[in-house]
């Protein structure tokens, strides 16, 4: 036996016991995929066959009802239609622990890389083109068929993600199975079942098939495209790739979740809320020690009145970077430390909770200062009514998906392609905001006009009262490549964040230097109108935020601070009376932000910060009050 355990039943288990649990796949089977997998065994061919359908000739006089059913064959793809039939004489039994297949993936990769992937890779884009039916000759990728690729893979695509891993490695990966493996058609009721399983040894992924039943010669290897859904209506909105449908009678109005939503979150956070205390009251001269691990408060907060602690138990601040969760054993035990996060913050920073809380200030469709947002995983037939509605008018349907709890655009994708962000759902959980096709932009002198946002930090020092300041200095990302409304998969083009994209230019403009470029370009809009507009809509987001009790609003815990950044841009919108106005778009608020900016350029940072939040006393600080 190697050292990896290949070979031995036990060692096989021990290290995809829990995958293939979870897929469903029945034990019976494990040994014998066991050495398949080991041997690199794909026998399929010895039972299966894949057959050509002819499609029906219109002018034939023929089986009206056979011509729908072909009309509604989910066969994915624009060219002939396809089955995978059961060739073996002696059928197939599903009691046979041999009656498992192994299927090899013919494309593996990350939604960002698809398109390079396509021009690099020798054979590649003629091997999909081929196996999606489209169109494609000559040997040198041309931009028509990789567009047509990118469009229909979404038919094809499967998915898994990796458990374990930095943010980058735990992208969710997209691959298509062989062309046995995307032969391989819909049914509402399958006879066969399939999951992807991660081959631990070689570090390669396979797809598995086993049986549901027992077939006969002849019989279609089928599988359910919507496994797991037993909604109808879901099922419906999940199958559309597949089987196109409108679900035009489904209202796109998404009301604010129930409080029961919201209690789901926080048994889901393990977050004990705290009990009832009295704001502690502090000496006007005392030091207050400072527990961190924070590297850039180690380094930079010099005020006299803060020193630093070596432990949690002496400490009076608790300044963590990692989120806070037994509030309840604190505030019984140690009521007077206090600590820089409050109870159910992440109302504000999980952007599937950002959208449900924002609905309080402006109604179904959202407030006018955030994207128009849905949760993909509840609100899947509300976006699809919306989007097939806004089609029919003829409006914009540029959408970006965003999963509910990364940063740094990780896994964030830009489409007017239905299909893609139906699919997106199976990835990881997403919200879908609108694509703000109409951003306010910047002149860049060595690139032309670019999309550009802005982060403001914000603190937060009681709920009740609310009161909210403002950082005096904001921070400012551009894009590198003039905008405009296609290549949407080019990141410099359409994304801001260019820290971690390598390779990539990072344009730096301090906010002193911006704003006089800012009102020359656009000398109708003085910054002090639109900054005011932007504090309006902060002080409207925490006000919902905190407008109800939690775990349905943050905390009212008065030993709580807060720092958040909040991300956003600028679009043109008009007003009442007709004006064209820059209306802020709040795009995410985000807990403890990186400060290696603010370090470097204003030095008494957190100084500014410790004592507004900590001493309560703003007024010699960088901070503007905003409620």
């Amino acid at each position: 036996m190697s050292a990896d355990g290949q070979g031995d039943p036990a060692a096989f288990v021990a290290l995809h016991g829990a995958a293939l649990r979870a897929s469903g796949v029945p034990a019976r089977y494990w040994e014998s995929l066991s050495r398949k997998l080991r041997g690199e065994v794909f026998d399929a061919g010895d039972y299966f066959g894949i057959m050509q359908v002819e499609e029906v000739d219109d002018e034939e006089e023929g089986d009206e009802e056979m011509e729908e059913q072909l009309k509604k064959k989910p066969n994915p793809g624009n060219g002939p239609c396809f089955k995978v039939i059961v060739t073996n004489e002696n059928g197939l039994q599903a009691s046979n622990p041999n009656s498992v297949f192994l299927i090899d993936h013919a494309w593996t990769y990350r939604a960002n890389h698809a398109r390079q992937q396509l021009l690099h890779v020798p054979g590649l884009l003629h091997r999909m083109a081929t196996l999606m039916g489209i169109g494609f000759h000559g040997e040198i990728p041309d931009e028509g068929s990789i567009e047509q690729v990118l469009q229909e893979m979404w038919k094809y695509n499967q998915t898994y993600q990796l458990s374990q891993g930095t943010a980058e490695e735990k992208v969710p990966v997209w691959y298509i199975m062989d062309e046995f493996g995307s032969r391989i058609q819909h049914s509402d009721q399958p006879s066969f079942a399939t999951a992807p399983l991660f081959y631990v040894p070689q570090q390669i992924a396979y797809t598995v098939l086993w049986p549901l039943r027992d077939l006969e010669t002849g019989d279609e290897v089928t599988r359910d495209y919507a496994y797991g859904e037993t909604d109808r209506l879901i099922r419906k909105c999940v199958l559309l790739p597949w089987v196109p449908d409108e679900v035009l009678d489904v209202s796109c109005f998404t009301p604010e979740p129930s409080d029961e939503y919201y209690q789901a979150i926080l048994a889901e956070n393990k977050e004990k809320l705290p009990v009832v205390i009295n704001p502690p009251v502090y000496a006007k001269d005392k030091v207050f020690k400072v527990f961190t691990d924070i590297q850039q408060v180690l380094k930079n907060l010099t005020h006299p009145r803060f020193i630093f602690a070596d432990s949690e138990g002496e400490a009076d601040i608790l300044y963590s970077f990692s989120h806070f969760k037994d509030y309840r054993k604190l505030s019984e035990e140690r009521p007077e430390v206090m600590v820089n996060q409050f109870p159910c913050e992440n109302l504000l920073t999980v952007k599937d909770c950002l959208a449900s809380i924002a609905r309080r200030a402006g109604g179904p469709d959202g407030p006018r200062w955030l994207p128009r947002t849905f949760n993909l995983q509840t609100e899947l037939p509300q976006f699809i009514s919306c989007f097939q509605q806004r089609d029919r008018r003829g409006e914009d349907n540029h959408w970006i998906c965003k999963p509910w709890n990364l940063a740094r655009s990780l896994d964030t994708h830009i489409t007017n392609n239905l299909n893609n962000i139906i699919r997106h759902r199976e990835s990881s959980p997403k919200v879908v905001c609108k694509y703000i096709e109409d951003p306010v932009l910047f002149h860049r002198e060595d690139v032309g006009m670019v999309k550009f946002d802005i982060r403001y930090v914000v603190l937060l020092r009681s709920v009740k009262p609310l009161r909210l300041y403002s950082y005096d200095v904001f921070w400012l990302r551009f894009s590198n490549r003039p905008f405009s409304l296609d290549d949407l998969d080019d990141y410099e083009k359409h994304f801001t964040v260019m820290n971690y994209a390598p390779g990539a230019s990072l344009k730096q403009v301090h906010c002193e230097e911006f704003l006089p470029l800012f009102e020359k370009q656009y000398p109708e809009y003085p910054w002090t109108t639109i900054q005011a507009d932007i504090f309006k809509a902060f002080a409207e987001l925490f006000q919902v935020a905190s407008a109800k009790p939690a775990p349905l609003g943050i905390c009212d815990y008065p030993s709580s601070r807060a720092v958040y950044a909040i991300d956003l841009m600028l679009k043109w919108d008009t007003s009442r009376d007709g004006k064209r106005t820059m209306q802020p778009q709040i795009l995410e608020v985000n807990f403890n932000p990186d400060c290696v900016r603010a370090c470097k350029y204003h030095p008494t940072f957190f100084n500014d910060i410790f004592s507004t939040l900590f001493l309560d006393e703003p007024d010699h600080c960088h901070v503007t009050r905003i409620v």
